[in-house]
């Protein structure tokens, strides 16, 4: 196979760009349980479980985790912003009674 990247760790983790699961030679296709009511004419369509459906799961905890990620960083930009503007009112605080200070001293 020429494609780069384990299951585990996939060469990307947008599900968009990564190659479609093909099932190899090596796996059954078709149903564990034959099919009565068809004859045999949907063995093609019905599968039990192929590889892509395996790693459904997989594929949905990386874009929670994917999303997850994304939300702890926003959560943390926006305590930074939140720690930046407290820090910002107190200097300006600070500034106005250095200023205030500063005329009273020239005052007297």
């Amino acid at each position: 196979m020429n494609i780069h990247g384990t299951i585990d760790r996939p060469l990307t983790h947008d599900p968009k760009k990564q190659a479609p699961m093909k099932p190899t030679t090596s796996e059954p296709v078709g149903s564990a349980i034959p099919d009565f009511t068809t004859a045999g004419t949907a063995t093609g369509v019905r599968q039990n479980r192929t590889r892509e459906m395996q790693l459904i799961p997989e594929a949905l905890a990386r874009a929670h985790m994917h999303d997850r990620l994304h939300e702890a960083e926003r959560e943390r930009r926006a305590m930074r912003l939140a720690t930046a503007r407290r820090m910002q009112r107190r200097a300006e605080r600070a500034s106005m009674r250095a200023r205030r200070a500063l005329a009273m001293a020239v005052m007297q």
